[in-house]
């Protein structure tokens, strides 16, 4: 059995209700607030989304929301890949969680819910777990950029984050991601569909 990936092996999983009456929630952009971009465009790609939503929601400290799934083309992709299926996660971490726990989690999650590394850039994939932004954090490392270093310029990343988080601004960037989302392209090819996650899950 696959035994769930943790954060620091103290944070477990669980699943907070995104959704009221129908509508997508917005979490707080105070800067304790760390955002996890979601995608996947191999197999039922919203249901494992929503596995990947249910597990990190519980490493929030307080109530985690999720965007809405959106459709997306492929952006550097190789020829003939499928469309994808995008979102946006808030959580407010644990104490003690820190970005590099929160990467290695994520990561971790990813192999757990099938994703394998084929050596081509951007190759279809089943998951992908991108951490955007640990509140005012930054990183220049091998293994960590943050904020995420083309969060600013990728309209997939940017419209379910404008959705929960629309005053958020990303550190080094002076426009708030609504703002950013509104100068970049792909608008057309940006479509929301339905929410993450369920009004009746908790």
């Amino acid at each position: 059995m696959r035994s769930r990936p943790t954060v620091n092996a103290r944070v477990g999983f669980g699943l907070r209700c995104g959704v009221e009456h129908g509508k997508t929630q917005r979490v707080s952009d105070k800067p304790s607030m760390a955002f996890v971009a979601l995608g996947g465009n191999l197999g039922d790609a919203a249901a494992t989304l929503r596995e990947a939503a249910a597990e990190i929601a519980g490493w929030s400290s307080a109530r985690a929301l999720g965007s809405s799934l959106w459709r997306t083309e492929p952006v550097d992709c190789p020829p003939g890949s499928p469309s994808f299926l995008n979102a946006a996660l808030g959580l407010q971490p644990k104490p003690g969680t820190t970005p590099e726990s929160l990467l290695a989690a994520l990561l971790a999650l990813e192999a757990w819910l099938g994703r394998t590394r084929s050596g081509l850039a951007n190759a279809p994939r089943a998951i992908d777990l991108d951490l955007i932004a640990f509140g005012i954090e930054t990183r220049a490392t091998p293994t960590l950029t943050l904020p995420h270093p083309r969060a600013h310029q990728r309209a997939f990343v940017l419209a379910p984050l404008a959705e929960i988080a629309p005053g958020l601004v990303l550190p080094g960037q002076q426009k708030t991601v609504t703002e950013l989302l509104a100068t970049v392209g792909q608008a057309g090819e940006v479509v929301k569909t339905e929410p993450l996650m369920n009004a009746n899950e908790h």
